[in-house]
């Protein structure tokens, strides 16, 4: 028999950080895997440092045997689900060892907190939010994970399955040569000669603030028909300001503006994870003298476009259909001045039509999909 399995929820620093080390324990022997800086974790899992705990209720468990931990989830609550009646939890977080007793006793607990605070339903995973990591993955095992996006274990899939969970929604990522040529059809698109009152700029350093509200106004807007769409706070947006300002290229963010209006945005990012190889989530003690090596001086190859979007008035228009193509063309030439050669467009539900549509005109390739999952509590 096997030893007793324990589930105890997670509490102060010491367990948070077993709860944040186990992903790396589990995939030791896992070549594409790249574990996340503890820092970083920390903050995100952090209610004093992430403003998502501030319309979020979450807790956290970690599965125990025989003194070895073995297993993790998390379960959340959003106060604007709740809000509108909308009585639906989310999990997020799942790792676990090849073992149903682990992911069943994991997923007891969670749904058990969940019913205890009246939710009738419950999709996953979320870390912790849909803003942030989504879907877990279930295509494209073989290559690392670009910034921000989750890489889990073959066998996770089939065993969330058999904890009673169905596909809710697949997630894509795309994957791009970027010193290819793009399709003729959008070459063509961008040849077309723009309205003298649609202009393409840069981010703004000095302008900072405006323009990163600029994009949590246009993402809210572009993005509020998705499925299970969480707007950008005021909270989220500082947040978003602060974090993201260490690794912007003013080059690589742009913005098609109309009549001095911005009406689309597109974010490129450098793919922190290709430094992070090796480091084992450390920066000490010279963890941080090869991550600065590596992003400064022979520099990373691999980028990520994680954020895009148009507002909803321009949808149907000129401005609307050729705005991304300006901005992914425009990021695309700076990119390659900086030495980047792949770039991911990513995440893309299933049903968005619109958007893969665009991301398979530009010529990139579905490499990596997410799973989203749901179950009925009631």
């Amino acid at each position: 028999m096997s030893a007793a399995l324990h589930i105890i929820p997670v509490e102060g620093k010491a367990l948070m950080h077993r709860f944040i080390r186990l992903p790396a324990t589990l995939s030791r022997h896992d070549p594409n895997w790249i574990t996340p800086l503890d820092m970083e974790r920390e903050e995100a899992f952090s209610p004093r440092k992430n403003p998502l705990f501030s319309h979020t209720e979450a807790q956290f468990w970690l599965a125990v045997r025989d003194g070895r931990d073995v297993g993790r989830i998390s379960a959340q609550i959003e106060a604007s689900n709740v809000a509108r009646g909308d009585m639906t939890g989310y999990f997020g977080l799942i790792a676990a060892e090849d073992d149903p007793a682990i992911f069943k006793a994991l997923f007891d607990t969670a749904e058990a907190w969940l019913k205890a605070r009246g939710m009738q339903q419950v999709i996953g995973p979320f870390n912790l939010g849909i803003n942030e990591e989504a879907g877990l993955l279930v295509e494209g095992f073989d290559t690392p994970p670009m910034l921000l996006m989750g890489h889990d274990q073959p066998y996770v899939g089939p065993r969330v399955e058999g904890a009673g969970y169905a596909k809710a929604k697949d997630i894509y990522a795309y994957l791009s040569t970027i010193a290819d040529p793009m399709p003729r059809a959008a070459q063509l698109l961008l040849k077309r000669k723009r309205p003298a009152n649609v202009t393409l700029r840069t981010l703004s350093f000095k302008q900072y603030r405006r323009d990163i509200d600029s994009i949590s106004e246009i993402f809210n807007q572009a993005w509020m028909d998705n499925w299970r769409f969480s707007p950008l706070s005021p909270e989220d947006t500082d947040h978003l300001a602060t974090a993201m300002r260490p690794i912007l290229n003013e080059k690589l963010v742009w913005f098609v503006d109309v009549d001095g209006e911005p009406a689309g945005f597109g974010v490129c990012l450098p793919n922190l994870n290709e430094a992070l190889q090796g480091l084992d989530g450390k920066l000490l003690p010279l963890g941080w003298a090869r991550l600065l090596w590596r992003l400064k001086v022979t520099g990373v190859k691999t980028c990520r476009v994680p954020l895009m979007g148009v507002k909803r008035k321009f949808a149907g228009t000129f401005v609307g259909a050729v705005a991304p193509f300006l901005i992914i063309d425009a990021m695309r030439r700076e990119a390659l001045k900086m030495g980047y050669e792949k770039v991911e467009l990513s995440w893309v539900l299933d049903d968005n039509l619109p958007m893969r549509s665009f991301c398979e005109n530009y010529g990139a390739k579905a490499y990596k999909t997410y799973r989203l999952y749901e179950k009925s509590l009631a």
